[in-house]
């Protein structure tokens, strides 16, 4: 889908990382897995991962992203909060309204996008949508995931992928000519493969009165193999259509910035895209898998700020659980990112005031 005329336009960005920094060695170490740090190097590029402390959660790496991003935009009233996560504080409920109300705004509406790692762009074109629609000026749209919670630290083809992060973006209602503006939006997905990305226990199909599947059944899962080939073909195919839909021949794109889950697949994809190496953006390395995190992540980068320009041609693509994949086409936005630490653990945070039995329903002003 191709947007000519009003858009939503990226404003402002922000980013949190916890502080803890683990090497492939620390990792291996701790779960004691038969593995080395050449073998996870060679085979993911990953050397590097932040993770959460203990007593901190998602919504507090969530909540400084998005402060970060509302102070990158100016400061804008923000009417709706979206967040991209697979590791929400609790099961029920969402996390977004805890965020809103942790950033000072107000009863916006607020609410969490569960797409696994596609989880940040179908965000993305959740916004944009509610923006051309006319229900939302301003919204806040944050990635923030902590795998560390849901990461088997004993498990060999998972635990040394993932670290933790969040990253945030602002959107407002603007022209298509604006630096930061989103011209084109693809989606998909495949219920089929829902059992390749998975935590197979804790939901309906498995509650947690009854006794696990297996052991393991909490824990993240990922059938590698079957992922990668599907990861590579279908981020393929979306970034085509939605350079086709934008009308940008993929030679004209400055830049491509990938879910960050491995350097192979990220290559394999720009390379059948045509795309030369020094226009492939990311920081696998030194982050590794942050999931819904991973792409603002990058759009948050300095390095990566300072290798591109206002305006630069920008796809973004990812594959995630469910199946799904997304792929968004934009302009490179003029916000200068911002960063902050984590929130100090939830205990701490006064719990927002419950609301009341009835309320009347959200309008737009």
């Amino acid at each position: 889908m191709r947007f000519d005329d009003t858009t939503a336009v990226i404003t402002g960005t922000g980013s949190c990382l916890p502080a803890d920094i683990l090497s492939n060695n620390d990792i291996i170490s701790a779960g004691d897995l038969k593995t080395t740090d050449d073998w996870i190097r060679t085979r993911t590029g990953i050397t590097h991962r932040q993770r959460i402390s203990p007593g901190q959660a998602t919504s507090d790496l969530a909540t400084a992203a998005g402060g970060a991003a509302i102070d990158s935009a100016g400061s804008p009233t923000v009417d709706m909060v979206i967040l991209a996560t697979t590791t929400p504080d609790h099961p029920c409920p969402a996390t977004a309204p805890q965020i809103a109300h942790r950033l000072n705004l107000g009863t916006v509406p607020a609410f969490d996008v569960a797409a696994v790692c596609s989880g940040f762009l179908y965000a993305l074109a959740t916004a944009t949508a509610f923006i051309r629609g006319g229900l939302s000026h301003t919204c806040l749209v944050i990635g923030a995931d902590a795998y560390s919670t849901i990461v088997d630290p004993h498990d060999r083809e998972t635990a040394a992928l993932f670290g933790d992060g969040a990253g945030a973006a602002v959107l407002s209602r603007g022209s298509p000519q604006t630096p930061g503006a989103i011209h084109a939006v693809d989606l998909g997905s495949d219920g089929s493969g829902h059992d390749l990305i998975t935590i197979p226990a804790g939901g309906s199909r498995h509650p947690n009165h009854q006794p696990p599947p297996e052991p393991t059944a909490y824990y993240f899962h990922m059938h590698g193999r079957e992922v990668y080939a599907r990861a590579v073909r279908h981020m393929t195919r979306s970034a085509r259509q939605v350079l086709t839909a934008a009308g940008w021949a993929p030679e004209t794109a400055r830049a491509f910035i990938g879910h960050q889950a491995n350097q192979r697949i990220l290559d394999s994809v720009a390379d059948r895209l045509g795309l030369p190496t020094e226009r492939r953006f990311g920081n696998i390395a030194r982050l590794g898998n942050t999931a819904a995190a991973s792409i603002p992540l990058v759009l948050t980068d300095p390095a990566v700020h300072h290798a591109l320009h206002p305006g630069d041609r920008t796809v973004l693509t990812a594959f995630g659980g469910g199946l799904t994949w997304a792929s968004i086409a934009l302009t490179w936005p003029s916000a200068t990112p911002r960063s902050k630490p984590p929130e100090p653990p939830t205990a701490t945070v006064p719990a927002p005031p419950q609301p009341a039995r009835s309320q009347q329903p959200w309008t737009p002003s």
